[in-house]
């Protein structure tokens, strides 16, 4: 644990909550301030495309490897930028009402669902709030782009497992903030002044920004295209960069599959209440905390190899957990394990995995080769599973968590090759 030590991992803990604090911002206590201002659910719904700019960010990452700022250095000069904007745009925006949406008349035919959600569309297109709204989106999109890089940037590849680790933890304690405290604060306090309190916490990252380590100085592109051009040109020039990319893809998609389908099944499969869900997932939330340190400090010791394997070994056989409680039913015990034991292995997962995605970048183009992976890997995590609850229902309950463990195998064979037992990564 004397890697958790370093001047450096305060400077990602703060950095981690600064991530962590707009993501909700934008989603869950959005919805919640929508639904109790009386806003149409289609509405509601189609404020989802506000969180776009997170799937979208690779796209304007690569300004931040091609321009320095004059002040704070090549990453913390953004990272100062991204906070500033996050802070007016949070607080410009608990001034905005969310209701009003002037919706057009009602000229859809019985059970023209499309024309509804169209027309509804075009009301929040026409809103300020929605507009405010997403330049959060985009200003904390842009916020953790500089952050991966800076993390990356900034730390040794023996502390990028414990780097990540103290990021997560820092992101996950602002998840915390803002889906507990904040919903707890709203029984009170109208959503508007909490949002302002939050907005006002990103001038505590300012600080933390201002006085963290300043990273190695790296050049930058010649030019904004080859900042484009020369991080793809750079990756695919490493000797199996497509199994790579494949590895990326593929080594939790396992994971992905469990945590899609996680409270459907509890909900549904093994008959809990919600309240027992609740104490579940804040029992998960330490699990998950308590995972990645230990995986973080394990990375330090291990290697990043070593540690794919054995954590992807024990992601996967975690998943024979749910298989066991799909099978034996309403069980509160064997749910509380399982959930422990998912959760932690998940959280050795993520440390060892986050640390193998930073020491994949080239230090030049951290940021956009950063994006371009996580975007990769969301792709697995969002979009291929995505058909998982018809296959639970078509397969049942059982079958479905066996076969999870199934589709981890190909992640894990690959590890022969884009990281050996023994042997140097591809980074």
């Amino acid at each position: 644990m004397r890697v958790y030590g370093h001047p450096k991992m305060l400077a990602l803990l703060g950095l981690g909550i600064a991530s962590g604090l707009p993501l909700f911002l934008v989603q869950k206590n959005l919805q919640a301030w929508l639904t109790k201002a009386g806003v149409d659910l289609g509405v509601i719904g189609a404020f989802s495309l506000v969180s776009l700019p997170y799937s979208l960010k690779f796209l304007w990452s690569p300004v931040f490897d091609r321009y320095t700022l004059p002040f704070l250095g090549r990453r913390r000069g953004w990272l100062f930028v991204t906070q500033g904007l996050l802070l007016l745009t949070i607080v410009l925006l608990s001034f905005l009402s969310p209701g009003g949406f002037t919706l057009p008349p009602n000229t859809c035919g019985a059970g023209d669902g499309i024309c509804s959600f169209l027309a509804k569309l075009t009301a929040v297109y026409r809103s300020p709030f929605f507009w405010v709204a997403s330049l959060v989106a985009f200003a904390s999109a842009s916020q953790d782009i500089v952050a991966d890089a800076y993390r990356t940037e900034i730390l040794p590849t023996a502390a990028m497992g414990a780097g990540a680790a103290i990021f997560v933890l820092g992101y996950r304690f602002a998840l915390v903030l803002t889906g507990g405290l904040a919903f707890a604060l709203a029984e009170t306090f109208n959503w508007d002044l909490i949002y302002r309190a939050l907005g006002l916490l990103m001038l505590l990252a300012i600080v933390v920004t201002w006085v963290a380590p300043p990273e190695e100085g790296i050049g930058e592109p010649a030019s904004l295209l080859q900042s484009f051009v020369a991080p793809l040109k750079e990756f695919v020039s490493r000797s199996r960069w497509w199994l790579i990319l494949m590895f990326v893809s593929l080594y939790r998609i396992g994971d992905g599959i469990v945590n899609n389908m996680a409270v459907p099944f509890l909900l549904n499969g093994v008959r809990l209440g919600e309240g027992q869900l609740g104490i579940l997932q804040t029992v998960g939330l330490v699990a998950t905390i308590v995972g990645t340190l230990v995986g973080g400090g394990a990375v330090s010791q291990l290697g990043i190899n070593r540690s794919l394997w054995l954590f992807g070994i024990l992601q996967t056989l975690s998943n024979f957990s749910y298989a066991l409680l799909a099978w034996v039913g309403n069980n509160w015990g064997l749910a509380f394990l399982t959930i422990n034991i998912e959760n932690f292995c998940g959280g050795l997962a993520t440390a060892g995995f986050t640390a193998y995605l930073m020491h994949l970048c080239h230090r030049q183009f951290t940021a956009t080769q950063y994006a371009l992976l996580s975007s990769l890997f969301a792709i697995s995590r969002d979009v291929l599973v995505s058909p998982a609850g018809e296959v639970a229902k078509t397969i049942g309950w059982v079958n479905f968590f066996l076969g999870s463990i199934v589709l981890s195998l190909p992640g894990l064979i690959l590890l022969w090759w884009v990281a050996p037992w023994g042997g140097k990564s591809d980074g």
